[in-house]
């Protein structure tokens, strides 16, 4: 098993998506980027920590290669507008993408290089830095799309990004039990 770091966003929408996959074994919701030792959410949501909310997923690199969940990830948000991500607006909303090995590293960084040379996106601000520490989010918040379906949120966007993931991705897509 791998892990990849992923900020993009309210940490709900993008966990969500990314269970979607087939090859991800686990996504966890949590903190990452900031200079506060072990940041609580209302520390974070108040800008002061400089952490951004992210998901760590711990993937099966057999079943689904790390471009595969860079694809998603660019897919399911917008890496071009800087602190923010639909109606969440501030830094721990950050794009970004925290690398575990300086392959993950490279890869994250020639793998956007590449959608602006393809003119598929003008101008990612996506921070994509080595992983420094990890910090999970509070246990309310993990699976939170999965526990809360009907909440008006996930309903307005987390679904939305779950479905792109089902039609865009379908190969990749995780069968349903």
């Amino acid at each position: 098993m791998e892990r990849a770091t992923f900020g993009g966003g309210c940490f709900w929408c993008i966990e969500a998506a990314f269970e979607e996959l087939e090859g991800v074994e686990s996504v966890t919701s949590g903190y990452a980027g900031g200079h506060t030792e072990d940041p609580g959410y209302r520390e974070v949501c108040s800008g002061q920590t400089g952490h951004a909310e992210v998901v760590q997923v711990e993937y099966d690199p057999d079943e689904i290669a790390y471009e595969d969940l860079l694809e998603v990830f660019f897919t399911i948000h917008d890496p071009t507008t800087k602190d923010r991500e639909g109606p969440d607006v501030g830094s721990q909303y950050r794009s970004a993408i925290y690398a575990h090995s300086d392959e993950q590293l490279e890869t994250a960084e020639a793998f956007a290089a590449e959608l602006e040379n393809e003119g598929l996106y003008d101008g990612i601000v996506t921070e994509i830095e080595p992983l420094d520490t990890f910090y999970e989010a509070e246990e309310y918040h993990q699976n939170y799309f999965e526990k809360n379906p009907n909440d008006a949120y996930c309903r307005m966007h987390a679904a939305p990004k779950v479905e792109k993931v089902r039609k865009k991705f379908a190969e990749k897509a995780a069968a349903d039990d």
